[in-house]
């Protein structure tokens, strides 16, 4: 399930270090602007405590987690919207995505520059919004000119569907705030919103790059930014990408563990950051656990159970004919598939089912 998270943010505020801690594919961390140019993919490992208990149980030949794909965008600069600085290709990129993770710099350092000269993540933020706003706003104004007038002269229910949703993203947009903003209340309206693929309407992590000393509970930058974003749907990560790189290099888990409990972190800041794109994607979770291997299955949220089946084969989903379902807790309580059936935990789930983030799926299939 090939869906992305874009890293974006001003040059030289910490994105490829965090990169390169997320995906170990070295993207080149240098204090100048656009040392991104093409941006780099990264296949990240979405860590996964539960994969490790039942193979403390289970004694599997191998443990497969699932992934999900991180990409490291150059940074934009003000007037992108207009071509300026790698603008139109990093528009592009963003526009492939299908989430973003916006890095902010959250730190003072004499010996790193700041494009603009001076620490103010709240200015940053607004720079980058601003650029995408104005993008989107180019896109509304030109599907408006060509729906309008069907929508206002010629009876066309669809046009004219068409037409109240552009203008209320054009009254936002115009208003300096981000599509996501808007709310819809039909499906119809839903759907006209989703097909427009506008920038602003992607869902947004801000994470606040801070210093070793403020990587536990921020500092007056991330207060700045967590009061910025209060009215918008979306939340803030803190995260101090130097001290996450210091972390990478270590050699073995103990080291990196004994190096989180002597900074009063109970889980490295890239873990916390790969779930959370996760979950920005809307992406859940199941899992199959035999003696061959304990692996973790990606599906949307939601999804029904014939669809999460198609995850491992698409004939699974054509001759789909029940699942059966055990409850992670149940399994971990008994120790084993054999327990947890003679316990009655087991349920058969037909087509209707919604799967659950952290269901053990064995699916039954006639093709």
């Amino acid at each position: 399930m090939a869906l992305q998270c874009g890293i974006v943010g001003l040059p030289n505020v910490g994105k490829s270090t965090l990169f390169n801690c997320l995906s170990n594919a070295k993207a080149q961390a240098a204090n100048f602007p656009f040392c991104t140019i093409e941006p780099n993919v990264g296949v990240i490992t979405v860590p996964d405590e539960r994969l490790n208990k039942l193979a403390e149980l289970i004694h599997p030949q191998r443990i497969v987690p699932t992934t999900v794909e991180i990409v490291d965008i150059a940074g934009l600069v003000k007037g992108a919207s207009k071509g300026e600085g790698l603008g139109n290709k990093f528009l592009a990129n963003i526009r492939e995505t299908d989430a973003i993770l916006h890095v902010l710099r959250c730190f003072d350092d004499e010996n790193v520059t700041h494009v603009d000269g001076s620490v103010n993540p709240v200015r940053d933020k607004e720079i980058i919004d601003y650029e995408l706003q104005l993008k989107d706003l180019e896109t509304i104004e030109s599907r408006i000119q060509k729906v309008q007038k069907q929508a206002q002269t010629g009876g066309d229910k669809t046009a004219k569907l068409a037409y109240d949703v552009l203008v209320k993203y054009k009254e936002a947009l115009e208003q300096g705030k981000s599509a996501r903003s808007v709310e819809f209340d039909t499906k119809d309206e839903q759907k006209v919103a989703r097909e427009l693929f506008l920038l602003t309407s992607k869902p947004v992590l801000y994470v606040c790059n801070v210093d070793e000393a403020s990587a536990v509970s921020g500092n007056k930058y991330v207060d700045m930014v967590r009061e910025a974003v209060k009215d918008e749907n979306a939340d803030i990560l803190i995260v101090a990408a130097k001290t996450e790189s210091d972390i990478a290099e270590l050699e073995t888990y103990e080291d990196r563990q004994m190096f989180l409990e002597e900074a009063g972190l109970e889980e490295s800041g890239v873990s916390r950051l790969i779930k959370a794109a996760y979950k920005l994607l809307d992406l859940e979770t199941y899992l199959t656990a035999g003696v061959q291997e304990v692996r973790a299955w990606t599906y949307l949220k939601g999804s029904k159970a014939p669809q999460c089946a198609a995850v491992i084969h698409t004939d699974f989903e054509k001759g789909f004919i029940r699942a059966e379902v055990i409850k992670y807790d149940d399994f971990i309580k008994y120790g084993s598939e054999a327990a947890v059936k003679e316990a009655g935990k087991l349920s058969v789930e037909g087509k209707e089912y919604i799967v659950q983030d952290g269901d053990i799926m064995h699916f039954r299939f006639n093709v």
